[in-house]
């Protein structure tokens, strides 16, 4: 290579790094500092949304893609994805503190693991049966198949006309590479203790009977997916099948099959719970995982540089369902 094209790609890569260095220090410039560090005990960090007058307490808590438990350790790059184990404590804790009166759970996802929805349910569930705290939901982009799962028990579910919800059923996925491995010469043994013991394995084709046996495990918990909706919305158990195909429906559709009781914001499903409950101006506050508030801000800044926000969420999905194939509560594109 040429002395002049050395000297070109060193002008370049000094002008990337100072590209970089620009955005960065133009980020922490204009981000909020203040609370970063600040949380409670239980690493969940309070920020006042809207400052009120009344007396009572709104909290809103996010759901923010897929369900699923990947433990409490995140690295600083996935600072802002979901964390199970930190929702649940949140969602404990709006329940448990006496100077909460009310919960919005700010839904936008396509849902998760089966165990998570329903741990996520079960919750919401006490919380109403103990507490006797309205609990809202208000719908984002995407709340669909487990999202709309741990959306059913609440007191009423507010929708965007462009939500995508729906996607009620379960599904489990798998692949079946062997003809490929065939094609380069790779050969698999397997050496089991049972005839089904590598049901789903994707180094050969399920035979009808791991099919039957797969269906049978599906159909279970789809029964329970209905009867989560049959309890939550008082819809006949014939309706919720007939709805609950596994189609998707927009927040429009949704709310004309009595999926959703109205259409709207955030902001309007804070005031019609403030105006449901008779409140006049209360004070609307958000739950944020706040322990590693560095991690976040710093995550967040390397994903805008780094990154796109759709190429993370891709590099995450690959990640997260690298393991074994499981049931889902998950809509899929």
């Amino acid at each position: 290579m040429s002395p002049k094209r050395w000297i070109a790609l060193a002008i370049a890569a000094v002008l990337l790094f100072v590209s970089i260095g620009f955005q960065f220090i133009t980020s922490l410039a204009s981000t909020n500092l203040e609370g970063l560090f600040v949380t409670a005990d239980d690493g969940i960090e309070e920020r006042v949304l809207e400052q009120g007058t009344s007396g009572e307490k709104i909290v809103v808590i996010d759901v923010e893609g897929v369900i699923q438990d990947t433990g409490d350790a995140s690295s600083f790059m996935m600072a802002d994805t979901y964390n199970h184990r930190m929702f649940l404590r949140m969602l404990e804790r709006a329940g448990e503190r006496q100077d909460v009166d009310g919960i919005i759970l700010r839904v936008n996802t396509p849902g998760g693991g089966v165990v998570e929805s329903e741990e996520i349910h079960d919750k919401i569930v006490a919380i109403r049966e103990e507490t006797g705290k309205p609990i809202y939901v208000s719908m984002g982009n995407t709340a669909a198949s487990g999202g709309y799962y741990i959306a059913a028990p609440a007191d009423k579910i507010v929708a965007h006309p462009a939500t995508i919800t729906g996607s009620i059923g379960v599904i489990i996925q798998t692949m079946n590479f062997s003809e490929l491995a065939e094609n380069i010469g790779i050969d698999f043994t397997t050496i089991k203790s049972g005839p089904y013991k590598d049901i789903l394995s994707a180094n050969r084709e399920m035979t009808d009977e791991e099919k039957e046996l797969l269906q049978e495990m599906v159909n279970d918990f789809y029964d329970d997916f209905v009867s989560v909706i049959v309890n939550g919305r008082g819809m006949s158990e014939e309706t919720v099948r007939e709805l609950g195909d596994g189609r998707v429906y927009s927040g429009k559709q949704a709310k004309e099959v009595n999926l959703v009781d109205e259409l709207g914001t955030l902001e309007d499903t804070i005031d019609l719970l403030s105006e449901d409950q008779g409140w006049s101006h209360p004070t609307v506050v958000r739950y944020r995982a706040g322990a590693f508030g560095f991690n976040q801000f710093l995550g967040a800044s390397l994903q805008s540089l780094i990154v796109s926000d759709t190429e993370l969420l891709g590099i995450k999905e690959i990640l997260s369902n690298a393991d074994t194939p499981r049931a889902m509560y998950l809509y899929t594109e």
